[in-house]
């Protein structure tokens, strides 16, 4: 039996320092995106991308983000997790590139994909690593440092965005991952071992052809309806039936295999099953949240990215505090109070949108973007840490695998219905005020918000911009309802996960083997 090898302390601080530089980089990249919406729509300052546009320059890189992770998890098996790690960085790198300089949304949502291309390969290799690197309590410490990663880059996100945008053009904010990137390679490839399995899990071609077809068909048919302004056309229905249809195949693939790339059995077990589930409704709910919310500050109230960013900072700073409060609470009380409870406070947070207008005190949206960041800091962080330290050490890869694909799934849903779900809303609330413009400008301004004001200020109808803002409000009104209830059933679903067994487990003893390439 080959075990990890025992590392001085002062190396796994330093290799820690590389992952969380890693995942810093991942998330960072995600909210930077967020701001940068309005500027993007705009066919002055940025590409003039439509909303649908938008969803997709999101929905790419999380569709090849959520389906290719299990696929690099085999991979970090028989080539090594450093060395996938390494590759995926420079994919990233190069992709961030591809990104800055796109001429136009296509090419943007293109080198979306490929930046996801690169973070699928990131992110498991680095949960490998993690827990190769680290055993026992210092293990879950890991674990819990490793997730504050996520509050730093989307408080650094934002106001990193509202800075570049108010100084330089929109590619900047792609940019600005090179040096990162680089200060990573430079630690992957000093610091961390060649971590890999010396049984290594096969690779799964149809798995993956089915996952991202599959994905790719239901995210596809989902927007296009936004798109239509109907459900009823074949567009829009048959993407979605051949999406379901081809996911249901690939859980049938997958369960046939005795060594998965992507276990659908670990999701039957009720606490890793369910709770997983409820991380995928939270980021569902908080990315569509994130979508509303970047056009109604920065479009409906008029503030500039570098406002809007600061405006955002309570969410940041709450989910960098929620994510060790939420650790040592659980430790206090129990996971299933903390995080029960937590998340049941982000959905009313969310909620609180409903009560949001053109003229909102702006304290009133700061006090629920805190509370909001807080509570949801409160349940990644200290969920993450508790599914990943019930799995025995063989399992991490699949385990982490199923974890983030569930993730980024409830990410590319968010974006996929939620902005539906705002297009349609927008379009209903803004037809019946726009009969006594010209049907040019009544077809801009059906598109979006955003295409509105740029019409009214061409034809000099200031009118036309409090049209358009009135029926957002609206959009976002219920859209806010929906986010609220989809996290509210998330809370539900943690306390049902995490409900003590009536009998302990007996203990199974765990055979750990590793092989490391130093």
């Amino acid at each position: 039996m080959t075990t990890p090898p025992t590392l001085p302390k002062s190396r796994q601080q330093l290799i820690l320092a590389v992952l969380l530089l890693s995942s810093l980089l991942i998330w960072l990249d995600n909210t930077i995106l967020t701001t940068a919406f309005e500027t993007l729509a705009d066919p002055v300052r940025g590409l003039g991308a439509s909303p649908s546009q938008l969803q997709w320059a999101t929905g790419s890189y999380t569709l090849v983000f959520a389906t290719l992770m299990f696929t690099s998890g085999a991979l970090g098996d028989r080539f090594g997790h450093r060395t996938v790690l390494a590759t995926g960085m420079a994919v990233f790198a190069g992709a961030s590139v591809w990104a800055a300089y796109a001429g136009d949304a296509d090419q943007l949502i293109a080198a979306r994909a490929a930046m996801g291309m690169g973070s699928a390969l990131i992110m498991p290799a680095q949960v490998a690593i993690l827990m190769w690197t680290f055993s026992g309590p210092a293990r879950a410490t890991a674990i819990g440092i490793s997730s504050t990663s996520a509050g730093v880059g989307i408080a650094a996100g934002p106001l990193l965005a509202g800075v570049l945008l108010g100084h330089f053009w929109w590619g900047s904010i792609f940019l600005v991952n090179i040096p990162i990137a680089v200060l990573s390679l430079i630690g992957i490839a000093t610091l961390v071992p060649n971590f890999r399995s010396p049984t290594p899990r096969p690779l799964d071609p149809a798995g993956l052809l089915l996952s991202i077809s599959g994905l790719a068909f239901l995210a596809y048919g989902l927007i296009r309806a936004g798109q239509v302004a109907s459900w009823s056309p074949v567009s829009v229905w048959g993407p979605i039936a051949a999406g379901v249809v081809l996911l249901t195949g690939f859980v049938l693939v997958e369960l046939r295999h005795r060594q998965p790339s992507f276990d659908p059995r670990l999701l039957a077990q009720r606490m890793f099953g369910l709770a997983n589930v409820a991380l995928g409704l939270l980021m569902f709910a908080m990315t569509a949240a994130s979508f509303y919310g970047a056009f109604y500050l920065q479009g409906a109230r008029e503030f500039s990215p570098l406002q809007a960013g600061l405006a955002f900072s309570p969410t940041a700073l709450g989910a960098i505090v929620g994510a060790p409060l939420g650790v040592r609470l659980a430790r206090r009380w129990t996971l299933r109070v903390v995080t029960a409870t937590a998340l049941t406070t982000a959905g009313l947070a969310m909620g609180c949108n409903m009560l949001f207008g053109l003229h909102t005190p702006l304290v009133f949206n700061e006090i629920a973007y805190m509370i909001q960041g807080l509570s949801i800091g409160m349940v990644i962080g200290p969920v993450t840490g508790g599914l990943m330290s019930v799995l025995p050490l063989e399992r991490a890869g699949a385990g982490s695998a199923v974890l983030n694909t569930v993730r980024q799934t409830g990410s590319l849903m968010g974006i996929a219905v939620g902005g539906t779900i705002m297009s349609l809303a927008y379009r209903h609330a803004v037809d019946s005020s726009l009969s006594g413009y010209p049907e040019q400008v009544q077809a801009r301004a059906r598109i979006s918000a955003e295409q509105a004001r740029h019409a009214a200020a061409a034809i000099h109808q200031p009118d036309l911009v409090r049209v358009a803002n009135d029926a957002f409000i609206k959009a976002m009104h219920i859209s806010a309802a929906g986010t609220m209830l989809i996290a509210l059933c998330g809370a539900l679903l943690l306390v049902i996960a995490l409900r003590p067994d009536r009998q302990p487990a007996e203990p199974v003893v765990q055979d750990n083997r590793v092989k490391s390439n130093l």
